[in-house]
């Protein structure tokens, strides 16, 4: 799989950020703080693209991935995980994804976004099989307190930034490629069975610390008949 980005070198103060962000296109995705839970929806395209990105920020470990999906409107008669709204109206979101060895502070991102310029076209291939399969991946241990290897999550300047480790991002992967594989013929085995979702939740290890405390659950659903 291929994806169009375009990269760009900010600096701010003393330091150098490099941000990797898609070209535009017809993939749909949208992000909403829903308040006690995190709304995401993809179409078609826009799992493949969710994936792709998935995929390079795995193998990324100095850049971040930026997704600006701010502006684009959720399907018509979504809210949320449950069918009904949280307190307050839900919150348009960008995603950031960003390995945690960076250690960049979130509340940096807005003047470091300010200072994106047009950035350098590049096409990046991601491997069909850069995640691992299903029964390759060990689960039991993420209980274990030595286990290093979760998602961690953060909310600034209208931004939610996954933070994780290549391990994280590859086996947390492997459960986003079921909105690729899956999901388009879910309706088809499934009719009486809802919709099609991937849910990830942030480890234990790296909660960072936050006005207000974060929405515990992402939740990312496929939508085939997108309409607004």
């Amino acid at each position: 799989m291929e994806e169009r980005v375009r990269v760009h070198k900010v600096r701010l103060g003393g330091d150098e950020f490099r941000v990797i962000r898609p070209e535009p296109s017809s993939a749909r995705l949208a992000l909403r703080d829903d308040h006690h839970w995190l709304s995401m929806y993809v179409d078609r395209a826009g799992a493949e693209r969710l994936v792709a990105l998935w995929s390079l920020a795995a193998r990324s470990a100095r850049s971040l991935i930026q997704l600006p999906i701010r502006a684009n409107p959720a399907p018509e008669g979504v809210a949320g995980v449950t069918g009904v709204v949280g307190d307050g109206e839900p919150v348009a979101l960008d995603l950031v994804l960003l390995h945690h060895s960076l250690r960049f502070p979130t509340a940096r991102w807005k003047p470091v976004r300010s200072r994106l310029d047009t950035g350098r076209p590049q096409t990046t291939a991601t491997p069909d099989r850069d995640f691992p399969d299903e029964d390759a991946i060990d689960h039991a241990r993420r209980a274990h307190r030595s286990y290093r290897d979760h998602l961690a999550f953060d909310i600034a300047a209208h931004t939610l930034f996954v933070v994780g480790s290549p391990t994280a991002f590859r086996e947390t992967g492997t459960a986003l490629r079921g909105l690729v594989d899956e999901a388009p013929s879910f309706p088809y085995r499934y009719p009486h069975a809802g919709h099609f979702c991937v849910e990830l939740d942030p480890g234990p290890w790296a909660r960072i610390r936050n006005r207000r405390p974060l929405p515990a659950t992402l939740h990312i659903q496929y939508s085939a008949d997108w309409r607004v």
